[in-house]
């Protein structure tokens, strides 16, 4: 059987399916559909193969309600021949939810000479690694995981491979951009996740790409976390099955009662 999707478009409005809701309110929008619906928003009505969206800074300031239909504005904020700058609201029953910026930049060839970069992580292929049984690890079949090292909560190194499992909206296949932006949140719980569960909610997303991913899978490698009064940041590197493609990093406050079914190490 087909999965479901996230929404289903019906005139200028998307209507989200049950699917669509997240971990900390079962009425709520999960932030990664958010994410991805902006994406797909500007990417549709002013993305081109001309461009690379190379930055894409998502504020969420309020949960939108999964019963309720959202709409999606954009406007450009510079059209110009190198940069473009795209802005996006997303709006819940006519209540603005979050707001996205979006920095597209055009294809061009790098600049000459050397310059040092991080290696490139020795993680195995996803199609290597078993799939995990514990359903958890993909929020029940909201998307796929095959986990190389560490876990959600674990104390070290933690690293997995991502794919998405369903359409974000029906009909409408993901674009690598899409692919990769609905899944940059997952950045928060990642690396932000403790010995004692889930203790933070990320207000924000900020995904840096320099190139987009040319295979399913996305790999996710947790590189920071700190926090000091109620206030953390996590970043995650991202790869594809070919190399490193860009970062996902997030701003997320404290929540008074922490999530703990959390996967265990």
């Amino acid at each position: 059987m087909k999965n479901e999707p996230f929404f289903t478009k019906r005139g200028d409005a998307f209507i989200p399916y049950p699917v669509a809701n997240g971990p900390w309110d079962p009425n709520s929008m999960h932030g990664r559909v958010v994410i991805g619906l902006l994406a797909h928003a500007i990417e549709e009505r002013h993305g081109s193969d001309e461009f690379v969206p190379a930055r894409l800074t998502v504020d969420m300031f309020r949960l939108p309600n999964i019963q309720t239909p959202v709409e999606i504005t954009t406007g450009l904020v510079r059209d110009g021949k190198r940069i473009k700058v795209v802005e996006a609201e997303f709006f819940s029953g006519g209540t603005s939810m979050a707001r996205a910026s979006c920095q597209l930049l055009r294809r061009t060839e790098n600049a000459p000479g050397n310059v040092w970069s991080p290696a490139n992580w020795d993680a195995p292929l996803p199609d290597t690694i078993p799939a995990p049984t514990d359903r958890r690890l993909g929020m029940n079949g909201k998307w796929t995981t095959r986990p190389i090292v560490g876990a959600m909560g674990s104390l070290g190194p933690r690293r997995l491979w991502m794919s998405e499992v369903r359409e974000l909206v029906e009909g409408t296949p993901m674009s690598p951009f899409v692919h990769v932006a609905t899944g940059a949140d997952f950045a928060s719980p990642f690396a932000n996740a403790g010995d004692q569960g889930l203790g933070y909610i990320n207000s924000d997303v900020t995904l840096y790409l320099h190139r987009l991913p040319v295979t399913r899978w996305i790999g996710f490698d947790v590189v920071n976390h700190h926090a000091s009064d109620g206030i953390a940041i996590g970043e995650c590197w991202l790869y594809d099955e070919k190399g490193p493609i860009g970062t996902s990093t997030v701003a997320a406050l404290a929540q008074r009662k922490p999530m703990t079914n959390v996967p265990p190490p």
